[in-house]
């Protein structure tokens, strides 16, 4: 895929987060009819926002490019194995929005013959759009302008930031105890930004998120985004992330992802 492609699919990512954006934030922090669709004693909310960005997406890809494959949380999969496949999940944080804290996100991902080669992470109550491509190139797009996004390299173990959604809702007793021995091998941790901490990976402010049983569309927009920036991502034991999602590492350089990798699968962690 050249880098003049991948220019153009960037283009149209930021149309699609605008779209999503006109859906979704007229019901942030107001009426949005708030359903759950989780079994008896697993509560899993959605929203009117949540299905009307995602069929907001699928239609301006529809329009566009109708030979592409579309794989999303609300709407399921189309055309699953077509040569480019878009990854979606309208708002991940949706106990987030329902609560009117502005740490949800839209992920929109790309994958080209498998390989995800595009993907954004956008706040549009913020105005923020992280956006990153297999080129080699992620930014950080807003009103003012635009930056590029480095993670923080060099970090030790010790001193570094980490992040997690909920070790009580998201873990079993395992991943707990593994959890709890990374907590205390490191500086800080901050719970319940779910994507929005990718983000701050790829920024540089958080150094590392840990997340366990997610699904594809939950983390596969954030790789290229980690990746260009200079991340590493990948499962518990250190290896690739599939197409499914699972368990996933995410931290600003590959040396910091294996000494997190370690604790994690240490005797103290399981």
């Amino acid at each position: 895929m050249t880098r003049t492609a991948l220019d153009d699919l960037e283009a149209f990512v930021l149309e699609l987060n605008g779209v999503s954006a006109e859906a979704i934030l007229p019901l942030f922090r107001a009426e949005n009819d708030l359903q759950d669709k989780g079994t008896p004693g697993a509560y899993d909310p959605v929203t009117a926002a949540d299905r009307r960005a995602e069929a907001a997406i699928r239609h301006l890809i529809e329009s566009r490019f109708p030979e592409h494959g579309v794989i999303g949380e609300e709407y399921g999969e189309d055309r699953s194995d077509a040569e480019f496949v878009w990854v979606l999940d309208p708002i991940d944080g949706t106990r987030a929005f329902i609560a009117g804290l502005p740490v949800w996100s839209t992920l929109i991902g790309l994958r080209h013959r498998g390989t995800p080669v595009l993907g954004s992470i956008g706040q549009p109550f913020l105005g923020e759009i992280y956006i990153g491509s297999a080129a080699g190139r992620a930014r950080l797009v807003t009103r003012a302008g635009e930056r590029p996004l480095v993670t923080r390299k060099g970090v030790e173990l010790e001193a570094a930031l980490i992040a997690t959604t909920d070790p009580e809702a998201c873990f079993n007793s395992r991943q707990a105890r593994a959890w709890t021995a990374l907590r205390r091998s490191t500086r800080l941790a901050r719970l319940g930004c779910d994507a929005y901490a990718y983000a701050m990976v790829a920024a540089g402010t958080l150094d590392v998120v840990v997340e366990a049983g997610l699904k594809c569309w939950d983390i596969e927009a954030a790789v290229p985004v980690i990746e260009a920036a200079g991340g590493r991502i990948g499962d518990w034991s250190g290896r690739p992330l599939g197409r499914t999602g699972g368990d996933m590492v995410l931290a600003g350089d590959a040396a910091l992802h294996a000494a997190v990798c370690a604790v994690l699968q240490s005797p103290s962690g399981t």
